[in-house]
């Protein structure tokens, strides 16, 4: 009677060259490919189907004869116990799959959070920005597997700088929760979110708004304004017409930096911000006063940027420069650029008698109000036209005195809607 188990051995199985299967006996088989390659595979029949199903054990390099019956031996010890081979071989695969997850990290996921949605952020500015705070105020948790991250390892990095730089801290706590909830959808950790806000931080920590006031941008009184223009249009250079830009439009200093000579119609005294471009994310037209557009127009227009940079690789100049001309060059210490449009906010409100939506679209303000944007279609060009000029003209006005006491000038549309 032929032998039903065990049929093969050792030598017979490294001298076996043709293609083929060839039966070890009770389910175990040696298969040896058309290309010479050998492995083991364990057939079987399905109980609830009936049909033949094979589950690879490995190459005979990597697993030895021996070694093959004994992984055949467990394959029918669990069909014995009514488990199916393959099925349990896929489950192992996914618990392995599902250690390996968490045993990635923090800032892995950081990594792969910031990769995935660049692509959706304005500026490359605003990638080096959740770089950063991820990386030097969630440091202490990059290491750490994500799915060990908890609410207690969230406070400990959030209380340090919660009251000291509570801006900062919440937008730490914003892009922590944000990569959480990446890794959660991603299948990288489970359970909820330990840096959410509401029903969970906000039990452990202040308020944000109620721990510290927010602290505006120092701004020029605009009475002054006038002064410091006639102070500014005597100085020389590209950050003063920079400045100078700033403060006529209204607009933000890294609008302006960034400025194409694409984007001007001098003609038409228009200039269109990209979208990309502005802190909205939205086109923005700006209207530009006659003053403005004699300054633009007495520029050199030898390259793309109306503001170039210094080095020699082609690009705008650096926002900084405005700063640092106006605090260190022209000593005003204690003023911030972004506060001359504080300066025209204030003017427009106690000096004109010009709309406040008219005023907040000059500002390219977004409008908080959903129902009033989606009914508000146009962008109210015309007016914020009589605005600027009234803005163009009260920058004009000459010091009555020495102490800068300023008199108003008035325009047309200085009192008109």
């Amino acid at each position: 009677m032929a032998k039903s188990i065990e049929r093969l051995g050792d030598l017979q199985v490294r001298s076996l060259r043709l293609p083929g299967r060839y039966t070890d006996g009770a389910g175990l088989v040696l298969n040896i490919a058309k290309g010479g390659t050998k492995s083991w595979i364990f057939r079987y029949r399905d109980r609830q189907t009936g049909k033949v199903r094979e589950l690879g054990l490995g190459s005979v390099l990597a697993v030895p004869l021996k070694r093959a019956r004994e992984k055949a031996a467990e394959c029918r010890g669990l069909l014995a116990d009514g488990r199916d081979p393959i099925d349990m071989k896929r489950q192992r695969q996914t618990a392995q799959r599902v250690e390996k997850a968490k045993a990635l990290t923090f800032g892995d996921c950081c990594e792969r959070y910031i990769a995935a949605h660049e692509s959706s952020w304005r500026n490359a500015k605003h990638r080096q920005q959740w770089e950063n705070t991820l990386t030097t105020y969630a440091a202490e948790l990059r290491a750490l597997p994500v799915g060990e991250i908890t609410t207690d390892l969230v406070v400990k990095v959030l209380e340090p700088i919660w009251t000291t730089k509570t801006e900062t801290a919440t937008r730490t706590r914003q892009r922590m929760e944000a990569v959480l909830d990446w890794a959660t959808v991603r299948q990288f950790r489970k359970g909820d979110n330990p840096a959410r806000w509401r029903g969970h931080l906000d039990h452990l920590l202040a308020a944000p708004a109620k721990v510290r006031k927010v602290e505006h941008q120092a701004a020029m009184p605009y009475g002054d304004v006038p002064a410091f223009m006639v102070e500014l249009r005597q100085r020389r250079g590209q950050s003063a017409r920079l400045l100078e830009l700033v403060i006529l439009t209204a607009c933000r200093v890294g609008e302006a930096a960034a400025a194409e000579w694409s984007e001007f119609d001098l003609d038409a005294a228009t200039w269109t911000i990209p979208g990309a471009r502005m802190k909205a994310g939205k086109e923005h037209r700006v209207a530009l006063s006659p003053a403005a557009v004699a300054m633009l127009e007495g520029m050199p227009k030898d390259g793309r940027y109306v503001f170039p940079g210094t080095g020699k690789r082609a690009q705008a100049m650096n926002p900084e420069s405005a700063r640092k001309l106006l605090q260190k060059d022209m000593k005003r210490e204690g003023i911030t650029v972004h506060g001359f449009r504080s300066a025209f906010r204030d003017w427009a409100a106690e000096r004109t008698g010009f709309p406040a939506e008219v005023v907040e679209m000059a500002l390219a303000h977004a409008i908080e109000s959903k129902v009033e944007a989606a009914y508000r279609r146009g962008d109210l060009f015309t007016k914020r036209t009589k605005l600027m000029q009234a803005w163009s003209d009260f920058l004009a006005t000459v010091p009555a005195t020495a102490t800068n006491v300023t008199q108003f000038k008035k325009s047309p549309g200085s009192l008109a809607g």
